[in-house]
């Protein structure tokens, strides 16, 4: 253990090569027995069996008939990687990559030794790691360190170390994740009425982990308003929303919103039967709105009624538009923030 402790380059790089090297083994296709045995394939001239096939269909049987021949052709030889991805076999698909990062990594490994020694031989000055070396290049050039060092290095006072005073940073957390994982589901997902429900199920059957990270999407953005209306719940029972601090509050009641917009947009994506009727009754209650109910109801179906053009609309509000909108308000949210600092407790 203490060798390792000194040494944890090494120690990293023995544990990567240890599980590519486990992944390499598990994912190598075993053939059975049955497979490997060799096949006697139909080749060649074969002659029909005229009196078998008039028992069998009563076919007559003529002289001419009797000499027919048929040749039946060689069977094509089968590319195996064409095979695979034509047939859709999965067998084996991660040992070329799982080569590649074994290999691939073996041989940076050793050309970063090289260099370093090479480094040290020629300059006979101690290694500077290349963290270091591009910090340094950077720097140089654009002189960020002052601003950044003064952004980051403000302390934080000891009352704002409780666990109800991270529940903004906790819902900042969830957005990231929401955001991660709905670029994954958006490589699969299609935004019409026709293909919608079928992309849903693809990716909860077909897809490699599509279904937890479904799930994770689905749970995330739960947590996400809960913990949005805890914090700004511990912001209003403390009092933080009172001067100087009025516009952190409208900041964060436009969040919130935003939030409930996203919730509104993604449940309509599934395009099932809940969803269809859950997005009905939800734009009627917005059609509700004395004065502007129609417009507000008509902007949101694209039309009167929930069609696929209401599918598309909300997929492009839900990806496009709301993430804009959810990116400047967190900004300059964060911004007033750290310009007026965290309201003391009261």
């Amino acid at each position: 253990m203490k060798w390792f402790s000194r040494h944890p380059f090494l120690y990293t790089l023995t544990m990567v090569i240890a599980i590519f090297g486990f992944l390499l083994l598990v994912d190598t296709p075993k053939e059975s027995a049955a497979s490997s045995a060799p096949r006697e394939e139909l080749s060649g001239p074969v002659k029909l069996n005229w009196l078998a096939i008039h028992r069998l269909f009563g076919v007559p049987i003529s002289p001419e008939s009797s000499q027919i021949v048929f040749a039946i052709p060689q069977p094509p030889e089968k590319d195996p990687c064409l095979h695979c991805h034509i047939s859709g076999e999965d067998k084996g698909l991660w040992t070329p990559l799982a080569l590649w990062m074994l290999f691939g990594i073996g041989g940076l490994v050793f050309t970063f030794g090289m260099y370093r020694s090479a480094s040290l031989w020629v300059t006979r000055q101690p290694w500077k790691p290349l963290t270091a070396r591009l910090a340094e290049w950077v720097e140089e050039r654009y002189a960020i360190s002052a601003p950044l060092s003064k952004a980051l290095s403000k302390p934080v006072p000891r009352f704002a170390m409780r666990w109800w005073y991270c529940l903004g940073g906790i819902t900042a957390f969830l957005f990231i994740t929401q955001v991660v994982t709905g670029i994954m589901l958006a490589f699969y997902y299609q935004p019409t009425p026709e293909a919608a429900y079928a992309s849903i199920q693809f990716i909860e059957t077909q897809v490699r982990f599509g279904a937890g990270i479904r799930a994770i999407h689905h749970w995330a953005a739960n947590g996400m308003i809960v913990m949005c209306l805890a914090h700004m719940l511990r912001v209003f029972i403390m009092g933080a929303y009172k001067a100087p601090r009025e516009l952190n509050w409208v900041s964060g009641v436009f969040l919130l919103l935003i939030t409930l917009a996203f919730g509104l947009t993604g449940y309509l994506l599934p395009w099932d039967q809940r969803a269809f009727w859950a997005t009905t009754v939800a734009t009627e209650i917005a059609g509700s709105i004395p004065v502007i109910g129609n417009l507000v109801l008509v902007f949101l179906r694209v039309g009167w009624d929930v069609s696929a053009l209401t599918l598309s609309r909300f997929y492009g509000l839900h990806v496009i538009v709301l993430p804009i909108f959810t990116l400047l308000s967190m900004g300059v949210h964060f911004l007033m923030v750290r310009r007026l600092g965290i309201a003391k407790p009261l």
